[in-house]
This record gives C-alpha cells, sequence and structure tokens, in this order.
C-alpha cells in the first residue's frame, strides 16, 4: 500500500498528495506533525529513502537555524531531533512497499507509483 506522510499546509505536499490520488491506487494519509513518526519508523523511512537524517532535514526552517544551524550532530541525534522538531521533516515522503521518495518534484512520486 502507499503511505504519504503529508503536511496539509505545504504547498508540494497538496501537490504530492494529488499526484497519489490521481494514481488511483489506494493509498494512506498520515499527517506527520499530528501522529508523531516513531524513531524505528523513522529509521525504516530513511532506509528506504538510501539517505542520512541530515538529508531529510529542512534546514531553512526557523527552528533549525536558531537552534541546530552550524552545530555537528550524529545520525542518532538527528533522528531525536527530527522526532522532537517533525516541522523539520521534508516533504512528502511517499512509500510503496519497499520503496519511498521524497515528493520533491512531485514528479518523483510517480517513479515508486
Amino acid at each position: 500500500m502507499i503511505t504519504i506522510y503529508h503536511n496539509p499546509r505545504c504547498k508540494k505536499s497538496r501537490e504530492g498528495l494529488e499526484v497519489v490520488k490521481v494514481s488511483g491506487k489506494e493509498y494512506e494519509v498520515i499527517e506527520y506533525l499530528k501522529v508523531p513518526i516513531e524513531e524505528k519508523k523513522l529509521k525504516e523511512l530513511l532506509n528506504k529513502l538510501g539517505i542520512g537524517a541530515i538529508e531529510l532535514v529542512r534546514t531553512q526552517e526557523k527552528i533549525w537555524k536558531e537552534e541546530f544551524k552550524g552545530k555537528d550532530f550524529n545520525n542518532d541525534e538527528l533522528i531525536s531531533i527530527l522526532i522532537k522538531n517533525p516541522i523539520l521533516i521534508e516533504r512528502p515522503i511517499i512509500t510503496n512497499n519497499d520503496k519511498a521518495v521524497i515528493g520533491r518534484p512531485a514528479e518523483k512520486i510517480e517513479t515508486i507509483l
């Protein structure tokens, strides 16, 4: 099943959701700001994406710039930061079984549908 980790306030996330809807495939929406991503699930997502935690961080967010920018963190520390501050997680993230993409641009989503 397709899962989209979605922030409805984000234009790119809404565009990603529309791509998933248009596909006609069954999907689940997780609003990760309302339903936090647990550590195990976040590590699984990073593994499916094939990236380190820093690549999932929205470094232009105010909270990142004010509290974390310029500091060195290992992967586990970054995962902890993302769990405590989910607004820092890139979006949307779309998974389809063992594959995942960050849907920026939205065309990337089609590669796993």
